[in-house]
């Protein structure tokens, strides 16, 4: 990897499950529909096939009336100045969300 382009940053974290709801939105949405609106880079939405959150209910993909309500991760790779506003937006908007941050080193490969 080219020393060069190597950025350091954070990876920012949000938990919740899919079917969770801000602002008649799918949490996931409305989070990378802020993130977005903002100008921060990029995020992304994965969802797990079982977990079991702060509540302690466990949801798996083979029981079919938890299945649509598995837990989801919305992902970004932000610099360490965007970080902060982007979870003040989040307070501000009252959403109730599980995150985590983590050091993050990266960069970009190829032509961009």
């Amino acid at each position: 990897m080219n020393q060069e382009n190597l950025q350091h940053g954070v990876h920012l974290y949000f938990y919740c499950h899919s079917r969770a709801k801000h602002d008649g939105m799918l949490l996931s949405e409305w989070l990378l529909e802020q993130a977005k609106r903002h100008g921060l880079g990029g995020g992304s939405v994965f969802r797990a096939i079982a977990g079991f959150g702060r509540h302690g209910v466990l949801h798996e993909e083979q029981f079919f009336e938890l299945a649509d309500d598995l837990p989801v991760k919305i992902e970004f790779l932000l610099h360490e100045e965007q970080v902060e506003p982007l979870l003040q937006l989040v307070r501000a908007a009252g959403v109730d969300v599980t995150y985590a941050r983590s050091p993050a080193s990266f960069a970009v490969l190829g032509s961009h």
